[in-house]
């Protein structure tokens, strides 16, 4: 299994960004996806995640201004960031658990200017 995550970037705050996770070697449809992000000094943390058939959760902080969303023909998850702030600066991750086994991307950081 492999996770690639991309789309960072730095932004002012009040911008928008897309991140992208391409996954292979897994049988994506039926796999919850899930996006970590960890800032300097601080623990990694759930954002958000999206079942295979489309169930979502966010953590309280981004609801109303972060979407989950996926795509099981391209084998891709998407986090679209609106409203960005400050705080939401972190490295972002995507995360599955396949077979039992835990896999993560690589991380794209997100950088947001006051």
């Amino acid at each position: 299994v492999q996770l690639q995550a991309s789309g960072g970037g730095l932004v002012q705050a009040g911008g928008s960004l897309r991140l992208s996770c391409a996954a292979s070697g897994m049988l994506f449809r039926i796999s919850t996806m899930e996006w970590y992000r960890q800032a300097p000094g601080e623990q990694r943390e759930l954002v958000s995640s999206i079942t295979g058939g489309g169930d979502t959760n966010y953590a309280d902080s981004v609801k109303g201004r972060f979407t989950i969303s996926r795509d099981n023909v391209r084998a891709r998850v998407f986090l679209q960031l609106n409203n960005l702030q400050p705080d939401d600066t972190a490295v972002y991750y995507c995360y599955t658990e396949y077979k039992l086994r835990q896999y993560w991307g690589q991380g794209t950081q997100v950088t947001v200017s006051s």
